[in-house]
C-alpha cells in the first residue's frame, strides 16, 4: 500500500498539531540554562515517566526489535531485556541519590566527586566525547531509521523528508528547551503508543497469516516463539541470555540504560521536584519499556518471517526502494506498507514520526546541555550570563542535527548501530555502580576506563578485519574455530570487559585518592551511606553515626529491585502466554506479578531517608 492524499492529510495535521503544543508550552522554558536544560527542576512524575517512555521509543526501536527476532527469535530480546536489571537499579538506589545531588549535568558530578586537573579533564573530554561524537552517532542511527522509513513508506526523497522533520524538532526544542520537549513527548507518547498496537490487529488477521491461530503454528516462526534460547546450543545460549543476564547489563554503558543512571534518564531526574517524583518516573518507564511496549514489534517481527523470509523476498516486492536500504531492520516498514490501508497507513506513520520526533528532541537537548553547561561555561567563558548560554545552547541543538544527518548516510542497520555502542562502552559499568559507595574511586580509574575502552575495542575489531573469516551470513571461522557470529560478538564483549575492568582497578590503587575534602562534602550532599564510606566519615561523629543506620538503605533498594525485576518480567511473559494461549501459564505469572506488586509497595517507604 502507498500513501495517499489521505494519509498526507493526516500526517500534515500530526505535525502541525505537535508543532503548537510545542510553542504553547515554551513560555518560561528559556529563561535561564535550568529552564532550558532542567524545566525549573519541578517536573511530576507522572511527566517525567512519560517523556521517558517516548524518548526510548525511537523510530529504530521497533526496527532493531524486528532485526532481533529475525535473526534470532524472541529470545534474542534478552540482548536488552537484560538491561531491566541497571534500569531498576538505578529505580530504587541511584535516582534519589541523583536528585539530592543538584547538579545540572551528570557529568558535573565530576567535579562534585573527585578532585585535582584530572576531574576537569574528565568533565570537559566527557562532554565532546558524549555530548557531541558519541551523541551524534545516537542521532544518526535514529535518522538512519527515518530514512528508511521514509524510502519504504512516504515515496519522497528520503533526506528531504529527513530535512523537513528536523526543521520542526528544531522549532520547537530551540525555543521552549526541555519544557516543551517533555510536553510533546506526552502527545507523542499517546501518538506512539496507538501507533505500535494497531499494525499488529490487521497483519495477523490478514488473509496471508489467517489470524492469530495459524500464525501461532506457522512452520517458519513456531521455533523462535520461545522466551528463552536453545540451552543444548552452548554458543546461542551464552550469546543471547547467559552473557547478557549476568555481565552485559552491569559491565556496558549504553544511553537509557546506563549502570546507576546517566544521560536523558538522569536529566528527567535532576527535573523531578522531589526524590519520590524521580523514583516514582523512573519506576513507571521501566514498567512500561520492559513490559508493555515489546510485544506488538516481536509479533510484527515474527510476521514479517512469514512473508519476507529473506533479504532477497523484499528486494524483490520493493523494486522502488534503494537496496542499500533493505536490512532485516526495514522488515517492520514493509510490513507496514504491505497490509495496512490507507487513512490507517496515516495514522501509524505519524505515530513513527511521532517516536523519531521524541528521541531526537530529548538527544539533542541532552548532548547540547553537556556542550553548554560542562565545557563552554566551565572551560570557554566561565562568567556567561545565562542568557548567552541559551544562545549556546540553541546553535550546538542545530549543529548536532545537521552533523547526523550527513554521518546517518553512511549507517547500514540498527543492529549494527546498537552493537558497536555495547562494545564502545563495555568495561565502563561497574565504576559508574561503584562511585556513589566506595571513595576509593577516583577521576584516573574513570579516565583509564574510557581509555581502555576504546582501545581494547579497537584490538578486537583490527583482529576482525584481519584474522575472521565470513563463511555465510551466521556463521564465521577465527583460526580454523568455526562458531557463530553472535558468539563472537560476544566473545570479543567479554574480552574487552575483562582487560578493561582489570585495568581500571589496577589504576585505581596506583593512583592518588580524590581529597578528603571533596570526599566529605560529598557524602554530606548525597548521604550514600554504607562500609564502603568508613574511612571518610570517621573524625565526623554525625557522619558515622548515620552511615550504617539513617543513610544506609541500599540493602532495601536490592529488595526491592529484585522484587520489581521478577513483577516486571512475570507482567512481560504473561502477556506472552495470553498472547500464546496458553492460559495456565498467564494465569501463574499474573499472580506472580500480583503479588510482587504487593511486596513493593509495602516496602516502597523504607528506600527514602
Amino acid at each position: 500500500m502507498i500513501i495517499n492524499y489521505v494519509d498526507w492529510i493526516i500526517i500534515i495535521v500530526f505535525l502541525l498539531l505537535l508543532t503548537a503544543i510545542g510553542m504553547i508550552t515554551s513560555r518560561g522554558g528559556a529563561d535561564d540554562s535550568t529552564s532550558y536544560f532542567l524545566s525549573k527542576r519541578n517536573m511530576p512524575w507522572w511527566l517525567l515517566g512519560v517523556s521517558m517512555v517516548a524518548t526510548t521509543f525511537s523510530l529504530g526501536t521497533p526496527n532493531l526489535i524486528t532485526d532481533m527476532v529475525r535473526s534470532g527469535g524472541v529470545a534474542q530480546n534478552w540482548q536488552w531485556w537484560c538491561f531491566l536489571l541497571s534500569g531498576m537499579l538505578t529505580v530504587f538506589v541511584y535516582s534519589k541519590l541523583w536528585n539530592r545531588s543538584k547538579i545540572m549535568t551528570d557529568l558535573e558530578f565530576y567535579e562534585v566527586r573527585y578532585s585535582g586537573k584530572e576531574a576537569a579533564f574528565l568533565r570537559g573530554f566527557r562532554s565532546i566525547y558524549l555530548g557531541f561524537f558519541f551523541n551524534i552517532f545516537i542521532l544518526a542511527s535514529a535518522a538512519l531509521a527515518l530514512l528508511k522509513f521514509a524510502a519504504m513508506m512516504l515515496g519522497i526523497n528520503p533526506v528531504l523528508a529527513l530535512v523537513i522533520i528536523s526543521a520542526i524538532i528544531l522549532a520547537y526544542s530551540t525555543i521552549g528547551g526541555l519544557k516543551s520537549i517533555l510536553w510533546t513527548d506526552f502527545f507523542l507518547f499517546v501518538v506512539a503508543m496507538a501507533g505500535a498496537f494497531i499494525p499488529v490487529f490487521y497483519i495477523i488477521n490478514s488473509p496471508q497469516i489467517g489470524g492469530l491461530g495459524n500464525f501461532l503454528t506457522n512452520d517458519i516462526i513456531v521455533d523462535k516463539l520461545s522466551f528463552f534460547p536453545d540451552f543444548t546450543n552452548a554458543q546461542t545460549a551464552l550469546t543471547i541470555f547467559l552473557i547478557p543476564i549476568t555481565i552485559q547489563w552491569w559491565a556496558s554503558w549504553y544511553p537509557g540504560s546506563e549502570p546507576g543512571g546517566g544521560g536523558y534518564i538522569t536529566q528527567r531526574i535532576l527535573s523531578a521536584k522531589s526524590e519520590k517524583d524521580a523514583v516514582k518516573g523512573t519506576l513507571f518507564f521501566n514498567v512500561m519499556h520492559f513490559a508493555v511496549r515489546p510485544w506488538p514489534w516481536i509479533l510484527v517481527g515474527l510476521a514479517s518471517l512469514i512473508i519476507f523470509p529473506n533479504l532477497d523476498s523484499m528486494v524483490q516486492v520493493f523494486k522502488d526502494v534503494n537496496p542499500k536500504y533493505i536490512q532485516n531492520d526495514i522488515a517492520y516498514s514493509a510490513m507496514l506498507r504491505h497490509f495496512l490501508p490507507n487513512g490507517v497507513l496515516g495514522i501509524v506513520l505519524a505515530s513513527l514520526i511521532a517516536a523519531y520526533m521524541s528521541t531526537v528532541s530529548t538527544q539533542i537537548n541532552w548532548g547540547a546541555s553537556y556542550l553548554v553547561n560542562d565545557f563552554y561555561s566551565r572551560f570557554i567563558n566561565p562568567n556567561a550570563s545565562e542568557k548567552k548560554k541559551v544562545l549556546v545552547g540553541r546553535i550546538w541543538t542545530i549543529a548536532l542535527i545537521v552533523l547526523s544527518i550527513v554521518l546517518a548516510l553512511y549507517l547500514e542497520s540498527a543492529l549494527q548501530v546498537f552493537q558497536y555502542m555495547l562494545l564502545i562502552g563495555a568495561g565502563t559499568g561497574l565504576i559508574y555502580l561503584l562511585r556513589w559507595f566506595w571513595w576509593r574511586i577516583n577521576a584516573w580509574s574513570e579516565i583509564s576506563a574510557m581509555i581502555g575502552a576504546m582501545v581494547f575495542s579497537l584490538i578486537v575489531i583490527v583482529f576482525e578485519k584481519t584474522s575472521l573469516v565470513l563463511l555465510d551470513d551466521q556463521t564465521v571461522m577465527f583460526y580454523g574455530f568455526e562458531m557463530q557470529k553472535g558468539f563472537w560478538d560476544t566473545m570479543k564483549f567479554v574480552f574487552v570487559i575483562a582487560f578493561n575492568s582489570l585495568l581500571w582497578i589496577t589504576v585505581t590503587l596506583c593512583t592518588r585518592p580524590t581529597e578528603d575534602k571533596i570526599l566529605v562534602n560529598f557524602y554530606k550532599n548525597i548521604r550514600p551511606g554504607g562500609p564502603g564510606w568508613k574511612k571518610i566519615t570517621q573524625g565526623h561523629a554525625e557522619l558515622e553515626k548515620n552511615r550504617m543506620t539513617k543513610d544506609w538503605n541500599v540493602p532495601t533498594g536490592l529488595l526491592c529491585m529484585s522484587i520489581s525485576c521478577v513483577g516486571i518480567l512475570s507482567m512481560l511473559f504473561s502477556i506472552g502466554y495470553l498472547i500464546y494461549g496458553n492460559y495456565l501459564g498467564f494465569a501463574i505469572l499474573l499472580v506472580v506479578t500480583i503479588i510482587s506488586a504487593i511486596a513493593l509497595f509495602k516496602s516502597w517507604s523504607k528506600i527514602f531517608n
